[in-house]
C-alpha cells in the first residue's frame, strides 16, 4: 500500500491510500538498452494492465471435440421461375408434339441392387478373363525364353566340350609343354592297357607271348617318337624362354598411384638391358641380307668392346671370323654353327651382372653363393643339390622327397597319370578365393597332388549333388562361404550347382540332414588326412602379424 496527499480544494489536502497490485506473471521483455558506463539496464515500458480472464463456465474447453472443426459441403440449387401455358376458353394449344408416357414396371431397391451386382459380376468375369490371358501369355513367353536359354546353354556346353576335346587332341598331336606330354603318356598308357586286355582275352600260350612282344616293340617305338617330339619342343621352348627372360629384364619400373594410374620409369639399367635385348634379337634372325648382318655384328662388336675380358675377346674373335668368311662369299649354311656360338656367348655376356646389372634380380642363381646355403636340399633320387623350389611339398609331407624332374620321370616310366584336370580345378579354386578378399591362405598351400587325393579318395571323382563324373565340369567351392576355404570346408559340384550353392544363405534349411551329415563326414576325413595344415597356417598368420608390426 502507498499513501499520498491529494488536493481537494484550493487550500485543502486529503490523504488517500493507493493499493498497488503486483502482477503474478513475468513481464515480457520488449527491448531496451544498457548504460556502458554505469552498467544500468533500462527496459522499454509496457502495460501493467492485468489481462481479462474469461469466466469459468465449469466446462472443459480444451478437448479434442471442441478443437476439431468439421466441414460439410452441401450444394444448393437456386430457384428457376417457369410457367406453363394451359388450354382455356379462347386459347388453343396444339398437342401434336406431346408424348404419352405410361408407367413401367416398378423397380424395387433389391431388384436394382441385384441387377447392379449381376452387371459387376459380368465386368469382373471379362476382366479376370483378360487378366488370365495376360498371365498365360507371360508364362508362355517365360517358358519359351527358358527353353531357348536351356537349348543355348546345352549347345554352349556341347561346343565347349567339343572344343576341349579338340584342344586335347591338338595338344597330343603337337605337344609343347609338360602338361601336353603328360596327356600323351597318359594316352599311351590307356592304349597299352586296352591292347593288353585284348591279348589276354583272345590269345593264350605262345601266341599270347608273341603278341606281348609285338606290343612291347610298338610301345618302344611310340616312346621313342614322343622323345623326339620332346627334344624339338625343348629347343623351341628354350628359345622362347630366353626371349621372355630378356624382355623381362628390359621392362621399365612400374607402380600404381593412388588414383589407379600406372606410372612407368626407365632407369639406366633397364635402358642397357633393352639395348642388349634388341641386339640379341637382331643377331638371332636368319632371314636378313648380308649387309644387314654385317651391320648387326659390327654393332655387337662395338658393344662388347666396352668391357675387356676373356668372354668379350672370344666374342670379338668370332665376329671377326664371321665378317671375314662373309667377305669370302661363304654359304650361309656353313656359317650356322659360328653364328650359334656367337649367340650363345652373347647370351652369357647378357646374363653377367657386371655387364647387365638389371639381370641380377631375375637370375635364379644369385651372384652371391652364400644366399643359396639356406635354401638348398638334396634329392635322394638323382643325388643333386637343388633349391627348395624344385621339390614338390604335399600338405601332409614331413620330409623333402624327390625333385620335380624325378617325379616326372617316374610318372612317365610307370604310372603315366595326367594331372591337367586337377590343375585346372586348383587354378579355378585359387581364382575364386582371391575374389573373396578375406586373406585366404590354406588354398595356396595345397598342391595338385593333394587336390587329386581329395577328389579321388574323399569325393569319389563326382559331384556331391548330381554325381556328375566329368572333371572338366567340376569345381571346388566353399561349403560355408563365410569361412576360409579348407579341405574341411569345401564341396565338389558342377559349375551350375556351385553358382546356386554360393547363393544360399542358410545351408541347414536348403539341404536335408542326411546330406549335411554325409558332407560333414567327408570333412572329418579330410581334416584327419591334412592334419598339418592348421599348424602351417598359424605359422603364416604369425609371420604376417610380425610383418605388420614391423
Amino acid at each position: 500500500y502507498l499513501g499520498t496527499s491529494v488536493l481537494t480544494d484550493s487550500d485543502s489536502f486529503q490523504d488517500v491510500v493507493v493499493k498497488i497490485e503486483r502482477s503474478t506473471y513475468p513481464k515480457p521483455f520488449l527491448g531496451g538498452f544498457k548504460n556502458r558506463i554505469t552498467g544500468v539496464e533500462f527496459h522499454n515500458a509496457g502495460s501493467q494492465t492485468i489481462p481479462k480472464k474469461r469466466p469459468d463456465k465449469g466446462i472443459q474447453l480444451f478437448c479434442r471435440e471442441t478443437q476439431t472443426f468439421f466441414e460439410k459441403n452441401k450444394p444448393q440449387q437456386t430457384k428457376n421461375t417457369t410457367s406453363t401455358q394451359m388450354t382455356k376458353i379462347g386459347l388453343y394449344v396444339s398437342n401434336m408434339t406431346d408424348k404419352l408416357i405410361s408407367p413401367g414396371k416398378y423397380l424395387t431397391a433389391e431388384e436394382y441392387h441385384k441387377r447392379r451386382l449381376e452387371a459387376v459380376i459380368v465386368l469382373q468375369t471379362y476382366f479376370r478373363r483378360w487378366h488370365a490371358i495376360n498371365v498365360v501369355q507371360n508364362l508362355r513367353e517365360e517358358k519359351r525364353l527358358r527353353l531357348a536359354w536351356e537349348a543355348q546353354e546345352e549347345l554352349r556346353r556341347k561346343k565347349e566340350k567339343e572344343e576341349k576335346l579338340r584342344r586335347e587332341h591338338e595338344r597330343r598331336l603337337n605337344p609343347k609343354t609338360k602338361d601336353d606330354f603328360e596327356l600323351l603318356y597318359h594316352a599311351l598308357e590307356l592304349w597299352w592297357q586296352e591292347e593288353a586286355e585284348r591279348i589276354n582275352r583272345t590269345l593264350t600260350g605262345a601266341e599270347r607271348k608273341a603278341a606281348f612282344c609285338g606290343l612291347l616293340e610298338q610301345e618302344t617305338q611310340l616312346i621313342a617318337s614322343i622323345g623326339r617330339h620332346k627334344l624339338n619342343a625343348d629347343e623351341e621352348n628354350q628359345q622362347k624362354a630366353v626371349l621372355h627372360f630378356l624382355n623381362k629384364c628390359a621392362q621399365p619400373k612400374r607402380w600404381k598411384a593412388y588414383d589407379g594410374k600406372v606410372t612407368e620409369m626407365d632407369t639406366q639399367y633397364t635402358l642397357r638391358a633393352r639395348e642388349l635385348f634388341e641386339i640379341y634379337r637382331s643377331i638371332s634372325m636368319n632371314d636378313i641380307t648380308k649387309e644387314e648382318r654385317t651391320d648387326v655384328v659390327l654393332t655387337l662388336r662395338r658393344t662388347v668392346k666396352e668391357h675387356e675380358c676373356k668372354l668379350t675377346q672370344e666374342i670379338v674373335e668370332l665376329i671377326d671370323r664371321e665378317v671375314d668368311l662373309m667377305s669370302r662369299e661363304v654359304k650361309e649354311c656353313n656359317l650356322e654353327g659360328l653364328r650359334k656360338r656367337i649367340c650363345t656367348l652373347f647370351l652369357q655376356y647378357i646374363k653377367t651382372p657386371k655387364f647387365n646389372p638389371e639381370v641380377a634380380r631375375i637370375l635364379k642363381v644369385p651372384p652371391d653363393p652364400l644366399k643359396l646355403y639356406k635354401n638348398v636340399n638334396f634329392c635322394h633320387s638323382c643325388e643333386n643339390y637343388l633349391p627348395s623350389t624344385e621339390f614338390p611339398v604335399p600338405a601332409n609331407s614331413c620330409t623333402i622327397g624327390r625333385c620335380h624332374l624325378c617325379c616326372k620321370l617316374d610318372n612317365e616310366a610307370r604310372r603315366r597319370e595326367a594331372s591337367l584336370k586337377y590343375k585346372l580345378i586348383l587354378e579355378n579354386l585359387k581364382k575364386s578365393e582371391v575374389d573373396y578378399h578375406d586373406d585366404a591362405k590354406i588354398v595356396f598351400l595345397v598342391q595338385h597332388q593333394d587336390l587329386q587325393y581329395m577328389i579321388e579318395n574323399i569325393w569319389g571323382c563326382q559331384s556331391a549333388l548330381s554325381a556328375c563324373s566329368d572333371l572338366y565340369d567340376l569345381v571346388m567351392v566353399r561349403w560355408d562361404k563365410q569361412r576360409e576355404w579348407s579341405p574341411w570346408n569345401t564341396i565338389l559340384l558342377t559349375k551350375d550347382e556351385a553358382d546356386a550353392h554360393l547363393k544360399l544363405c542358410n545351408l541347414q534349411k536348403a539341404y536335408e540332414a542326411a546330406f549335411i551329415h554325409r558332407i560333414k563326414h567327408k570333412h572329418i576325413r579330410a581334416k584327419t588326412y591334412f592334419a598339418q595344415i592348421p599348424v602351417m597356417t598359424s605359422f603364416l598368420h604369425r609371420n604376417d602379424n610380425q610383418a605388420n608390426a614391423n
